[in-house]
C-alpha cells in the first residue's frame, strides 16, 4: 500500500516560479493526498496561477491571508501554521514543506518516502538543494544532518511531537526545527543522490550580495551560533563565490549583533543544543561525548 503525503506551500508574490513548482509536484508519480497554497497577501498574478492548477487538480487549495501586518521572516512560518490548520485530510503518512521557488523530479516525494521506509527512525528528511542561478547549477553546502526549509518533509509521528514551528523574526526557522527533531530521539537526514532545483537566489528579498550575507550573520546570531564555529565558517565562506564579500558580510552581520548584545528570542534549551552540535563538528573527542549522551550512532 503506497504512504499518504499532505504539502504546505507558504508563498508570497512568486509568480516567476510558483508555475514551476506547481507542474513538478502534478507530475509526482505520488501526488500528495492535499496540498495547501497559503498566499500571505500576494499582490501579483501568484492566486491566479494557482487557481488555474486547482480547477484543474482537485488536491489544490489556496487560501489566502489578508490583514497582516509586522512583516519578517516569521511570517512564513504564521503562513505555514495557517496552512496546517486549514487541511481538510487528516489521514495521511507524512507532511512536507515546500518553498513556491522548487523544482522537483517527478519520483521526488516516491524517493522520500522509500527512504523512510528503509529507516523508522527517520521523523525529517530532504533532497540536496542545487541552487540554479545565472545558468549554473551550484549544490547547497550543508551538513548532511540538516535538511534545507524549502523541502522539509517529516514523518508524521515526528512532527505531531513537534508541537509547533518555532517562528523567530530573524528567520532559522528550518534549523531550529532540525535540532527539535533531533531532541526527540529521531534522525534527520539530507540525501545528496536526490536532488532539487532552487530557482531563485537565496534570501533574495533582502537586497543585494552584501545586504542578504549580512542578514545571514544576523540570523546566526539570533539562533545562538557559538563564536568559534561562526568564525570558522565565515572563513570558509569567504573561499566560496562572491569570494570574500559573502563569508565577510556575513561575519560582520554576527559579531556585530555579538558586540551590542542584541537580545536573543530563541529558547536557552535549543541554544544549548545548537552549540552542543557546533562543538561536536569542529572536535571530534567533543562529538564523541554528544553521540554518547544522546545514545545515538553518529
Amino acid at each position: 500500500m503506497k504512504s499518504s503525503y499532505v504539502l504546505i506551500t507558504p508563498v508570497r508574490n512568486e509568480e516567476s516560479t510558483i508555475g514551476t513548482t506547481l507542474e513538478s509536484v502534478v507530475r509526482q508519480t505520488i501526488p500528495p493526498a492535499e496540498w495547501v497554497v497559503v498566499s500571505d497577501e500576494s499582490t501579483d498574478r501568484t492566486d491566479e496561477i494557482v487557481n488555474n492548477f486547482a480547477a484543474k487538480y482537485p488536491f489544490i487549495k489556496l487560501l489566502r491571508l489578508n490583514g497582516r501586518s509586522n512583516r519578517s521572516f516569521s511570517s512564513q512560518v504564521f503562513a505555514t501554521e495557517a496552512g496546517i490548520e486549514a487541511l481538510s485530510c487528516k489521514d495521511y503518512d507524512f507532511i512536507g514543506f515546500l518553498d513556491a521557488d522548487i523544482r522537483l523530479a517527478k519520483t521526488y516525494y516516491a524517493d522520500i518516502m522509500a527512504k523512510f521506509a528503509g529507516n523508522s527512525n527517520l521523523g525529517l528528511a530532504g533532497g540536496l538543494v542545487v541552487d540554479c542561478v545565472g545558468g549554473k547549477r551550484v549544490p547547497n553546502k550543508q551538513s548532511l544532518r540538516d535538511v534545507a526549509g524549502g523541502v522539509h518533509f517529516f514523518r508524521r509521528e515526528c512532527f505531531d511531537l513537534l508541537g509547533g514551528l518555532v517562528a523567530i523574526p530573524e528567520g532559522g526557522h528550518d534549523t531550529i526545527t532540525c535540532i527539535q527533531v533531533r531532541m526527540l530521539d529521531f534522525s534527520t537526514q539530507t540525501f545528496p543522490e536526490i536532488r532539487v532545483d532552487h530557482l531563485k537566489p537565496r534570501n533574495a528579498s533582502e537586497g543585494n550580495i552584501a545586504k542578504r550575507n549580512m542578514q545571514l550573520g544576523f540570523r546566526d546570531y539570533a539562533l545562538g551560533n557559538h563564536p568559534l564555529f561562526e568564525t570558522v565558517k565565515c572563513a570558509y565562506r569567504c573561499l566560496e563565490q562572491p569570494y570574500l564579500i559573502g563569508g565577510a558580510m556575513r561575519f560582520v552581520g554576527y559579531f556585530w549583533c555579538y558586540i551590542i548584545q542584541r537580545k536573543r528570542m530563541l529558547s536557552p534549551e535549543i541554544t544549548q543544543e545548537i552549540r552542543r552540535e557546533q562543538l561536536a563538528r569542529l572536535f571530534p573527542f567533543y562529538r564523541q561525548t554528544l553521540c554518547q549522551r544522546n545514545r545515538q550512532k553518529c
